[in-house]
């Protein structure tokens, strides 16, 4: 039985241009008392080739956690597009966000994202 459980995970300001923050709320129970933190990370795919190109916007480390219902707002700078090879800028990619507990990841949640240009 899982000490953890993820309930709700919601993309705010979705849509949302390149550049702004990444923010998502999360919702999840703990079970019973974790004697250390929980570490969340956001990873922005930058290339579905050559994960060199993978982007860490945060990582975060919750906790304590009581036992119960929590809640709060992950909130990652956007991706470095100089990092990101031209032919994978516009297109689909994926955002992951992880939680790990002691090293050992549990669970690992992904969106797909479509970014374009914006029509002025």
């Amino acid at each position: 039985m899982a000490l953890v459980n993820v309930a709700n995970m919601v993309v705010l300001d979705n849509p949302a241009p390149f550049g702004n923050p990444l923010q998502f709320e999360i919702t999840f129970e703990c079970l019973q008392s974790l004697q250390d933190d929980l570490e969340w990370k956001v990873v922005y795919v930058g290339s579905a080739e050559n994960s060199t190109h993978d982007q860490t916007l945060d990582e975060i480390l919750v906790g304590p956690v009581p036992v119960g219902v929590n809640k709060f707002i992950l909130q990652a700078d956007a991706p470095d597009p100089s990092t990101i090879p031209s032919t994978d800028i516009l297109g689909v990619t994926v955002i992951l966000v992880t939680c790990s507990y002691r090293e050992e990841e549990f669970v690992r949640v992904g969106y797909y994202v479509n970014n374009e240009y914006m029509e002025e």
